[in-house]
């Protein structure tokens, strides 16, 4: 009786030696299955350097990171930036939550005639700098706080915009020594339903600032808050006459049939809706110094943006103001 007691007692202690054997053994397997579980391998995008895409050569197209920024180098003194004519709308980039959404249309399609008028009238191409991506995902005319709203593929692409600018404006410092930079946006109706046809030209003054007379506009603490400030100080014409007179860049349009503001015949807007220029105009003109000048041009729908004619009608018009304004006040012309 005794015997077949311990012989259970004996089966008992096994049975429970190789539960806790097992047990330790499905531990160990699942700590090894634990063990060989991948971890996250994903790697954040380290982005090149800016630049490394250098040199730029005539007649070759360079684009950013996924080709959101374009960039067509040129061989005359002459920058067209076209921010807000883009159509891209990434996953990758959310949409802005503050600040200004709407697409200038066109733009990008004109400027492209624009660049190829002139090429076509001077022999040599403007250097050329658009946006791809839609406004609502960049505003490259804003600070790069406005502008990207902390995400790092639109900073990225904003960053990519101002570089290639200023890659062009280094080369226009050194091969003409003064320059021009042209802003191409496009502007609307009004919130009453009023629609200006006239072209807005931003020098950095204000609305209020224009619809002043001649003689308390035309002084030197004026002229040096202008975009075009190193024009101004380079031209043989005062500062009246080089922002509205008949040697304007205002004037010269008007003179072709695009009636623009401020110009001999349009001093001022008149109390009306009117942009006075925005960050480009400012980080690339002259007003803070430097040798290349800005102006931002607002273009009415209607009759310029409209569709591939009037683009061909107002980028033939362009071309002749910017040489003709280039000579009256720079003393040659855009190509020699």
């Amino acid at each position: 009786m005794l015997k077949i007691q311990l012989n259970k007692m004996l089966l008992s202690i096994l049975v429970l030696l190789f539960s806790i054997i097992i047990g330790c053994e499905e531990s160990k397997e699942t700590e090894e299955i634990v063990e060989k579980t991948p971890k996250d391998t994903v790697k954040e995008e380290v982005f090149p350097a800016l630049g490394h895409d250098a040199p730029y050569y005539l007649d070759s197209v360079y684009y950013g990171r996924e080709e959101y920024i374009e960039y067509h180098p040129g061989n005359i003194p002459i920058i067209l930036s076209v921010p807000h004519g883009g159509w891209l709308i990434p996953d990758e980039i959310p949409d802005r939550t503050y600040g200004t959404m709407v697409t200038d249309d066109n733009t990008y399609q004109m400027s492209k005639v624009i660049m190829d008028t002139m090429e076509a009238r001077f022999g040599s191409k403007p250097y050329v700098i658009l946006c791809r991506l839609k406004r609502r995902k960049i505003d490259a005319n804003r600070d790069s706080t406005e502008a990207a709203q902390e995400n790092r593929f639109a900073h990225r692409a904003w960053q990519e915009y101002h570089y290639y600018i200023g890659s062009a404006k280094k080369k226009i410092e050194s091969e003409f020594g003064s320059g021009l930079f042209l802003d191409i946006h496009g502007h609307g109706a009004n919130p009453d339903g009023y629609y200006d046809l006239r072209t807005w030209l931003g020098y950095l003054m204000p609305g209020s600032v224009l619809d002043q007379n001649d003689e308390t506009l035309n002084t030197n603490s004026n002229s040096i808050k202008t975009s075009i400030r190193a024009l101004v100080d380079s031209s043989d014409f005062s500062f009246i006459e080089v922002l509205r007179g008949p040697h304007s860049f205002g004037s010269l349009l008007d003179s072709l049939g695009f009636g623009s503001v401020p110009s001999k015949k349009y001093p001022g807007p008149e109390g009306s809706r009117y942009f006075s220029g925005g960050y480009n105009t400012a980080r690339h003109g002259s007003r803070d110094g430097g040798i290349i000048s800005a102006i931002q041009i607002e273009a009415p729908k209607p009759g310029i943006r409209q569709n591939q004619q009037t683009w061909s009608n107002y980028a033939s018009a362009l071309a002749t103001v910017v040489d003709e304004y280039y000579f009256r006040h720079l003393k040659r012309r855009i190509k020699d």
